[in-house]
């Protein structure tokens, strides 16, 4: 009986069986379906496509190749190319990874909020009357003859960078220094005492709570003086001459990895007169010394927005009579005005070297004609104090 599949009549003569049977019935288990074949990683092209020119014989199943239609007609180096174009795609994205981190450097957290401000104001009481006279005349015949004029007074030191500041940073902090120092005591609106902005957009924000109640409120416990912040005057006087004298010089020092501090240590002296003399009065000025020492911090984030904190400041103003308060504006003695306090030892603003500190809440004011003269191994003398008694 003829088995399906076989040729009717059973096999052809000539056509051979025996082994030619056996290897059929040997693959006859093996089937050749559809996954089968798209799983081979070669797959012979078609007659049509085996005519075109340089037409391999089968194509490469691989995965940069596909299946679809369009793959049937790809050529033999799509699939490298499709390599190349993935490296170069990551070798893309990695260069603008370097170039935005270039750009945008990371920087370091800041150390915290900045600290509120310690500031002493010691008024200084004369020893002698006031000298009166022409403000030219006045500046000639003190120690402040030699000082320069404005923000010229105020010069920077040589600059290094520190171990964890370059230069540009350093730099960056004392001219935010000198502009504090410009700002604060030479501006005219400031010593008016008709502006606060100058000075207060130069500050750590986290201060700026304790420099508006130091303007609107001030006080003398150490926090509020808003003379601790900056030089202003009394309503009763009005400075008779622009061009303020200026002498002193900055330091800087790295505290921590990062904190900068700048330390500013100078002597300002105005010629002031009456509010309500008449500003030709050939006279009627007389010579208020102020001398300010400051101490600046930065960090990282202050030196990019110009601003500082104002850590400590410790200030020395007179003529003043020890029972006025100082700690909202300061109030000249003017010409002609008497001692008020005599001391056997004098504090003088004009003396170089770090000030002493007052152990008293007022000072006794050196003669600016006569200022002490201290030898270069010897320091200035401790300035003395005053007992002071209330105001009644």
């Amino acid at each position: 009986m003829a088995v399906p599949g076989d040729p009717p009549n059973s096999t052809p003569e000539g056509m051979g069986g025996g082994d030619d049977d056996f290897r059929s019935d040997e693959y006859r288990s093996v089937v050749f379906d559809e996954d089968f074949v798209r799983a081979a990683r070669l797959q012979e092209y078609s007659a049509q496509e085996r005519m075109g020119e340089h037409a391999r014989a089968v194509r490469s199943r691989s995965i940069w190749s596909g299946s679809g239609p369009a793959s049937r007609t790809s050529t033999p180096g799509r699939g490298a190319r499709q390599g190349m174009l993935l490296v170069l795609l990551i070798a893309t994205a990695f260069a603008f990874a370097v170039y935005m981190g270039l750009r945008n450097p990371y920087v370091p957290p800041s150390g915290g909020p900045a600290q509120a401000l310690s500031s002493t104001v010691v008024p200084l009481a004369p020893t002698a009357h006031v000298s009166g006279g022409r403000p030219a005349e006045l500046y000639a015949k003190s120690p402040a003859a030699d000082y320069r004029v404005g923000a010229a007074g105020i010069t920077l030191p040589a600059v290094r960078r520190t171990h964890h500041f370059t230069d540009a940073q350093v730099v960056a902090a004392l001219s935010i220094a000198k502009d504090y120092l410009v700002q604060s005591s030479l501006d005219p609106d400031i010593l008016a005492g008709a502006a606060s902005r100058p000075v207060r957009v130069l500050l750590d924000p986290d201060q700026l709570a304790q420099f508006d109640r130091s303007m609107t409120s001030p006080s003398g416990d150490g926090r509020h003086a808003a003379t601790g912040w900056l030089v202003r005057f009394d309503q009763a006087a009005v400075v008779a001459d622009s061009r303020v004298r200026v002498s002193g010089t900055l330091a800087f020092e790295e505290v921590a990895p990062d904190m900068l501090e700048v330390t500013t240590d100078h002597t300002f002296v105005y010629a002031v007169r009456p509010a309500t003399g008449s500003p030709a009065a050939a006279d009627g000025a007389s010579l208020f010394t102020v001398r300010r020492e400051l101490r600046l911090r930065f960090d990282r984030e202050d030196l990019t927005a110009r601003r500082l904190e104002l850590a400590s400041a410790y200030v020395m103003a007179g003529p003043q009579d020890c029972s006025a308060d100082p700690a909202g504006a300061f109030r000249p003695l003017l010409a002609g005005a008497g001692p008020t306090t005599v001391g056997p030892a004098a504090s003088d603003p004009y003396a170089g070297g770090r000030p002493r500190r007052a152990a008293g809440l007022c000072g006794v004011l050196a003669s600016p004609t006569t200022p002490a003269v201290t030898s270069p191994a010897t320091p200035p003398p401790p300035p003395q104090a005053v007992p002071v008694s209330p105001a009644p």
